[in-house]
């Protein structure tokens, strides 16, 4: 059969035509529909709020079909730990931002007010939205400018765990503080028999010198504070459980230049999302440690079925100290006999640190707004830990959310120093 040159082009029209449409309603499945005039509000959705220890979600007023948020991006004075505050920067008066919460298919309009002294944008990483709402200075939108709010508004079209941040100046922003989460729980979420309890943490490095009370921002190694939603222990929220409860752990990172192998004491655990999306069930596989590379998010689920109080924390060892200087002497096994009293002699309060190890070093003197030695008061006796470590408290009952107190364990079951019975039992001379 011949095809006439006028039959091939009608054709070509036609599936040119057809192509077009078809991008066209592919790309109005991306970014969502235009702004509606009245439409109702969607229907209802049930989900289990998500948690920000040391945070808070941020609120919405319904109008006309569409939530609408409030973000002001603002210096905040904001507290780490107990003896060290800082002069950072963030949105409504706390570091990290507060929580964006909302639900797949949601029509969202966000007003952002700069106080800071310089432009902003607002990037929300890892939405699909229109590109005029990526919120790049220079690429996509004008900066917004000192004074000067702004409105972004597009369709979530997609549920998962994402980020905001500034795309201006991002350097000094981010590492001031102006980062937040976002979750966008699924329409239609799935069953299970299991009460969920959802937390998000936030992972960030800052490097503040000691004494002082603003973080440096054009840090690229050395970041001697590390923090969970901008707390290092002692002032990090524990997470808490009952048994049997499904544990789901939503971990963000914005931080400047480190990635992160969060590692959970206790438990194995599965990745079940990341920015990109979910991660199909024949893929995952059991874990007890998630690294957590810069500019990403991660989703862990773990059943929570055994009681105790477990460290959660960054494995990178320097990231679960608090405020130390990396460049000091490594005085490690030197004969130091005699030296604080020489030095103590010009320098008062002087102290030999690191001759025999450090962890005996709590309980020193500390300067003015640091907390270089800080620890944590456990059952057992100072836990010498700081920075990017909390607890996640499972209890067979628990009274409230807040924090349980320490676990009481059963007899017999906590490690304690040997009997010599014992020793001579099993053949064991030390």
């Amino acid at each position: 059969m011949s095809i006439s040159r006028r039959t091939l082009f009608r054709s070509t029209v036609a599936a040119g035509a057809a192509a077009l449409v078809t991008s066209k309603v592919a790309l109005a499945q991306r970014v969502g529909p235009p702004p509606p005039l009245a439409a109702p509000p969607l229907p209802p959705t049930a989900y289990t709020p998500v948690v920000m220890p040391n945070g808070s979600t941020l609120p919405f007023e319904l109008k006309a079909g569409v939530k609408v948020f409030h973000l002001v991006a603002e210096p905040v004075t904001h507290e780490i730990a107990p003896g060290l505050e800082i002069e950072a920067w963030g949105y409504n008066g706390a570091t990290p931002g507060p929580l964006i919460e909302c639900v797949e298919g949601d029509r969202v309009r966000f007003y952002v007010t700069n106080k800071l002294p310089e432009p902003t944008t607002v990037h929300w990483h890892g939405l699909f939205l229109p590109a005029g709402m990526d919120g790049v200075a220079g690429l996509t939108q004008a900066p917004i400018p000192v004074g000067k709010t702004f409105t972004y508004e597009f369709t979530m079209t997609r549920a998962g765990t994402f980020m905001y941040h500034p795309h201006f100046d991002e350097m000094t922003q981010i590492a001031l503080g102006m980062v937040g989460m976002i979750v966008v729980h699924p329409r239609k979420p799935p069953r299970g028999s299991r009460r969920v309890r959802d937390y998000a943490l936030m992972a960030h490095e800052w490097k503040i010198p000691i004494g002082q009370r603003r973080p440096d921002p054009m840090a690229m190694n050395d970041f001697n504070v590390l923090t969970f939603n901008s707390k290092a222990f002692p002032a990090t929220a524990p997470l808490v459980a009952e048994v049997g409860d499904l544990v789901r752990i939503r971990l963000g990172n914005l931080g400047p230049m480190d990635h992160h192998p969060i590692h959970l004491h206790g438990f194995a655990f599965e990745v079940t999302w990341t920015d990109g999306g979910p991660v199909p069930k024949s893929a995952r596989w059991p874990e007890t440690t998630v690294l957590v590379p810069v500019g990403t998010t991660r989703v862990i689920e773990l059943v929570a079925d055994a009681p105790g109080d477990w460290a959660m924390h960054c494995h990178m060892t320097h990231h679960v100290m608090n405020q130390m200087g990396h460049d000091a002497l490594n005085l490690l096994g030197a004969n130091v006999k005699g030296l604080d009293g020489r030095v103590g002699r010009l320098v008062p309060g002087y102290m030999t640190m690191g001759a025999s190890g450090m962890g005996d070093m709590h309980a020193m003197a500390l300067p003015k707004n640091s907390i270089s030695m800080l620890g944590g008061k456990g059952p057992f006796g100072v836990i010498d830990m700081g920075g990017m470590f909390t607890n996640l408290k499972v209890r067979e009952k628990l009274n409230g959310t807040g924090d349980p107190g320490w676990y009481e364990h059963p007899a017999g079951t906590v490690a304690s120093e040997a009997s010599t019975a014992d020793l001579l039992r099993d053949g064991i001379r030390p």
